[in-house]
């Protein structure tokens, strides 16, 4: 009942159609009509009865004519409220269409719209012989906004955000926001004189920098943005979306808050990267992501204590390839944890025969440190491949910590209860170093590398390296130092008190092969079936893996 009461309502509501405005001004005619008739009538019959004394007015005329009366006021007040629904209709129509073409949150174009519009403008750029620029403007931070604030103040900030930038672009540019915090503007320049476009860019680029109120309360972020034109290989409105999209990224990649134009090799090297994106995905599985073992020795003894585990692409036509190439692809695509848990699997395979003396440094990407259930996954591992707990160190960066401090705290308790020891990597970048070695129980202290490399050089870097072993010390935390790659650094580090040092004075990472020659030769291999001697070629990763 109620669903055919809304839709009677709905009925009552819906515009009129061409027959009922037809009805009602025929309606109305005729009544008009009727009453010139009937009121000429009456009028000349009631003069002719008040002032000439002839008879009186016929009351069936008289009833007609208040009949008629009646008529027209019907007909004047359904004609008035046809009218206003018609009206109502019309702007109910020309809101929808507003709403199909504009973001409703700002008042740009929307996506769409911009398609549209853009592709007319680009018509008139040649009419005009000139050349159209696309930008394309991302906010950065613009989520920690989100997060820290709600989607309240996120929502002030992009009408501000707006509002500046329509103060920025000039006469009859297009501005549109395409999602999210991503906006675009579009606008015609003379082709030899670009700098028109760049001046503007830097305008947004150092307005979008500074401080915004919003909603009372005061944001800071900035943005990356990309720019395209139509007279470089750009010959549709499509074509320069998706150019200025690649100089965007291109803009973010090379540290944000700067304006990048479009060249073909951004293409490329995206190409190049999506390449890599689809080979990592199979790469993983078919066992190509393999250990590499960079020698961790202690400085007093000169003894080896074991190896940090890095990463290496055994690609079949390429060779191989490096960490930094593609461990920033597994993290951005979400393979990092699948590629660490491989890579793990495989290390602890092939480690399990070495002396018990020797351990394996392993280091955890801050996105597996998101997973609840990392421990337990490294924990199976161990038991699958009868890898002593006791032998592995996982290493953590300072930043892995700052997003959940409390799901770091559970998962490092939980590995440190089967007994593997924890250390705190990449020391002395964080924000917060001396809180996190309070609250979470570290058993080593690794120095970041950039600070042991250059301590020779830079007395700032050697009183930073002096200071971290000092606190090691003081807290009866071992200190490792990354990164030594010759011998006045080695010589450095044994008179500042450092335990324990890597990097290639000690030698080169080493492939499986390399790694137990190696052990062979300095008698640090237990027997074992010679079946299980060779590397699994199954899943691996882990994250770090620099090297």
């Amino acid at each position: 009942m109620m669903r055919d009461g809304n839709r009677t309502a709905l009925q009552d509501d819906a515009v009129p159609d061409a027959s009922s405005q037809l009805l009602s001004g025929a309606v109305s005619v005729a009544a008009i009509l009727l009453f010139v008739g009937t009121g000429s009538s009456v009028l000349s019959a009631t003069i002719n009865h008040y002032f000439r004394g002839g008879a009186a007015v016929d009351q069936t005329i008289m009833i007609a004519l208040m009949l008629n009366i009646a008529l027209i006021l019907f007909g004047w007040r359904r004609h008035g409220h046809l009218a206003r629904r018609i009206e109502i209709h019309t702007a109910a129509e020309a809101r929808a269409q507003q709403l199909a073409a504009r973001d409703p949150l700002t008042g740009f174009l929307n996506r769409r719209s911009l398609s549209e519009e853009g592709a007319a403008l680009l018509a008139q750029a040649r009419k005009r012989d000139k050349s159209m620029a696309l930008m394309l403007l991302d906010l950065d931070h613009f989520k920690t906004v989100n997060d820290m604030h709600g989607h309240a103040v996120g929502d002030a900030l992009l009408r501000t955000v707006a509002v500046e930038i329509t103060q920025i672009m000039p006469g009859g540019a297009l501005t549109a926001r395409l999602g999210g915090d991503e906006f675009a503007c579009a606008l015609l320049f003379d082709a030899d004189h670009p700098d028109t476009i760049e001046r503007i860019a830097e305008r947004l680029i150092a307005r979008m920098a500074q401080a915004f109120e919003a909603d009372t309360v005061r944001c800071h972020i900035s943005c990356s943005l990309g720019i395209a034109r139509s007279d470089r290989d750009c010959s549709n409105i499509e074509a320069l979306m998706r150019c200025a999209d690649i100089a965007m990224y291109a803009a973010k990649k090379a540290g944000r808050n700067r304006f990048t134009w479009f060249d073909h090799s951004m293409e490329r090297e995206l190409k190049a990267r999506n390449d890599l994106e689809n080979g990592l995905r199979s790469a993983i599985p078919r066992g190509e992501i393999v250990p590499y073992f960079e020698q961790q020795v202690d400085l007093e003894s000169g003894r080896l204590e074991g190896f940090e585990v890095l990463a290496r692409w055994d690609h079949p036509t390429r060779g191989l390839i490096l960490p930094e190439v593609f461990i920033p692809i597994a993290e951005e695509t979400g393979l990092i944890a699948d590629l660490s848990l491989s890579l793990m699997r495989q290390a602890f395979t092939v480690a399990r025969d070495w002396d018990d003396s020797l351990r394996l440094a392993v280091n955890i990407s801050p996105w597996q440190l998101r997973d609840a259930w990392l421990a337990q996954k490294i924990i199976k591992l161990l038991t699958e491949t009868g890898f002593p707990a006791r032998r592995l160190e996982i290493e953590i960066t300072e930043s892995a910590l700052f997003e959940n401090l409390e799901l770091a705290q559970s998962i490092i308790g939980n590995l440190k209860n089967q007994g593997t020891t924890v250390a705190l990597d990449d020391f002395g970048t964080g924000y917060s170093s001396l809180a996190h070695l309070r609250a979470l129980p570290f058993d080593r202290i690794k120095i970041d590398k950039s600070f042991v490399t250059s301590m020779n050089e830079s007395p700032d870097s050697a009183a930073i390296v002096t200071a971290i072993a000092r606190l090691g010390e003081s807290l009866n935390l071992p200190v490792t130092a990354e990164g030594v790659e010759d011998e006045a650094l080695d010589i450095r580090l044994r008179e500042i008190g450092c335990a324990r040092a890597q990097g290639w004075f000690y030698g080169k990472p080493l492939s499986v092969i390399g790694a137990r020659r190696l052990l062979a030769e300095k008698g640090l291999l237990r027997s074992r079936p010679a079946e299980t001697v060779s590397a699994p070629q199954d899943n691996l990763t882990s994250q770090r893996l620099t090297g």
